[in-house]
């Protein structure tokens, strides 16, 4: 009886120390933001406008800087407004 109960033992340690020891990482989230309206009208209007002619660069391609004269360039060829303009550029660059 000794005998099997401490076989029993040796056998339930060492199926323990043969199981995955690998400790589950929880996947980092991406950073979701909470769009307010005039971001999200500014996303659509980035997305139905600039989408039409060419693919999506992200947001996180260029600076600030960088996107201010992108986006005036690129607001004649839409044919957008100065504040559709505006909301295309907060939402680019809200990140920053």
């Amino acid at each position: 009886m000794k005998t099997k109960l401490l076989s029993t033992i040796a056998i339930a340690a060492l199926l323990a120390s043969c199981s995955s020891s690998k400790k589950t990482v929880e996947a980092t989230e991406a950073k979701q933001i909470k769009l307010t309206p005039e971001l999200a009208e500014g996303k659509t209007l980035f997305e139905n406008n600039c989408g039409k002619c060419h693919k999506l660069f992200s947001p996180d391609d260029f600076t600030k800087e960088e996107w201010e004269p992108i986006v005036s360039r690129m607001q004649k060829k839409a044919k957008i407004t100065d504040e559709q303009r505006d909301l295309v550029y907060n939402y680019l660059v809200m990140n920053k």
